[in-house]
């Protein structure tokens, strides 16, 4: 009796200590030869260090994978520095760093058994793909990159060689290799990652899903993490260890799958990852950080919402998710989170968010929101992407580009309260929203919570 007893005493000591394999089960993801597996990866090297065990079961299946690298990664300028040996600002030389990058992802991917003409690279701007997504629309110059200084794909083995950097280019290209591939199951970076162009990847690929829908069977989507801060620790090869789920995505609703990885299979990736000689002498004990017993994916759950009545309000809370920190260096516990709380609802028309400060706001203390609406009766081109800062000084709105005079937007603070009231006519009539918010303090770290999704019912 005592032996069952200690035996169950582990079990729940197992549960409670690794959370994430309660919430998802082992191996959960189930590929057959019937699979046709779609690999999206903002950078070259994230498909290796995110996806490695998916590729590998997947082949072992005989199940059709397609690697889709997003940019090239070329405005690493430590990593060129280090691995060149040199230091340059002309931007042909950041051009040759996305191709030895290019390289790098076709060695690696064909020794993992992925056929070459199964690697696609679309040569969207490294570090730029965010701004394009919230500004970048419609007769507007395209974006010009922050290193290469080049505002087109300057790629000649790129998907669409000689495109703007536009959001319309990059909307068009997502479409076009799902429509062709026609992929079961997609993996993806994840909308809490703190890189902005493993956030915008995420929600590109939302906005081509949602412009498809009947036009093909919804694959499943896998979001895979990669950029938190302080996770995953310690740093470094440890395949004794697993990826546990990140501290700061506890309690968000997420069911998370853990894959685990067979010691033939962490070999491999293991020498995979050491194609990416670039960005291993950078930093040679990061990449292998990844090289661990299992790997991780999991999104968060949509939030649907109806429209209230005019009276109570019923919000959607969200204070048990721990925000993103962008500044890992001057933060370093909870305390000096600013933006702990964020709520959601619809009344009257309007969009409501509600923000629990643990200051009040002030000139150089306010928060901002992106808010971008979709409805399939308008091209999402032409749909509003709208930016809104708040401080006591008043209410600045921003659609892309265009500063906005707007006089229906409207807030009301009491105490660390702050309501902001965004009618839905500015943005669009959606019937969907993605929308992410974040702090903008002075001389204090910055919050930024994850993109999330909103359908209105």
């Amino acid at each position: 009796m005592r032996i069952i007893i200690s035996i169950i005493i582990f079990c729940i000591f197992l549960v409670s200590r690794f959370p994430e394999c309660a919430e998802g089960a082992e191996d959960a993801i189930n590929l057959t030869e019937n699979d046709r597996v779609l690999i999206l990866a903002p950078h070259p090297d994230d498909e290796a260090i995110g996806t490695c065990s998916i590729i590998q079961k997947a082949l072992k299946q005989n199940a059709k994978v397609r690697v889709v690298c997003y940019t090239n990664g070329d405005s690493n300028e430590p990593s060129f520095i280090v691995y060149e040996k040199r230091l340059t600002f002309r931007k042909g030389e950041f051009l040759h760093m996305g191709e030895v990058r290019r390289r790098e992802t076709m060695r690696a991917m064909v020794f993992m058994g992925v056929k070459p003409e199964n690697i696609t690279f679309l040569g969207y701007p490294d570090f730029g793909t965010l701004e394009i997504f919230t500004k970048y629309w419609g007769n507007v110059i395209p974006y010009k990159g922050l290193f290469t200084r080049v505002s087109k794909v300057s790629y000649p083995e790129a998907m669409s060689m000689g495109v703007p950097y536009a959001g319309e280019s990059i909307l068009a290209d997502i479409k076009k290799i799902i429509l062709d591939f026609k992929p079961t199951k997609i993996f993806v970076s994840h909308p809490g990652d703190v890189n902005r162009d493993h956030r915008s990847l995420y929600l590109f690929l939302q906005v081509a899903l949602w412009d498809l829908e009947g036009k093909l069977n919804p694959p499943e989507i896998f979001p895979y993490i990669i950029h938190v801060v302080r996770w995953p620790i310690p740093r470094g090869y440890h395949p004794e260890l697993g990826l546990e789920r990140p501290d700061s995505l506890a309690n968000s609703g997420i069911e998370w799958y853990s894959i685990a990885l067979t010691q033939e299979e962490l070999k491999a990736k293991r020498a995979a990852i050491s194609f990416y000689k670039s960005q291993i002498q950078y930093n040679p004990s990061y990449l292998f950080t990844f090289c661990r017993s299992n790997e991780l994916f999991g999104d968060f759950p949509v939030i649907r919402m109806n429209m209230q009545d005019p009276g109570e309000t019923v919000w959607h809370d969200l204070e048990t998710i721990q925000n993103i920190e962008i500044d890992p260096e001057h933060k370093k516990d909870a305390e000096n989170n600013i933006l702990p709380d964020v709520a959601y609802a619809a009344r009257d028309n309007r969009l409501l968010m509600r923000f629990q400060l643990r200051g009040k706001v002030e000139k150089d203390l306010g928060v901002s929101v992106f808010v971008v609406g979709y409805t399939i009766k308008i091209d999402f081109s032409k749909m509003p992407k709208i930016y809104i800062k708040v401080d006591n000084l008043g209410v600045h709105v921003r659609d892309k580009k265009q500063f906005l005079e707007v006089k229906d937007v409207e807030f009301e603070t009491e105490d660390n309260i702050l309501i902001l009231k965004i009618p839905f006519s500015l943005l669009g009539n959606p019937d969907r929203i993605l929308t992410c918010a974040r702090t903008y303090p002075n001389n204090l770290p910055l919050d930024e919570t994850a993109w999330r999704v909103i359908y209105l019912q």
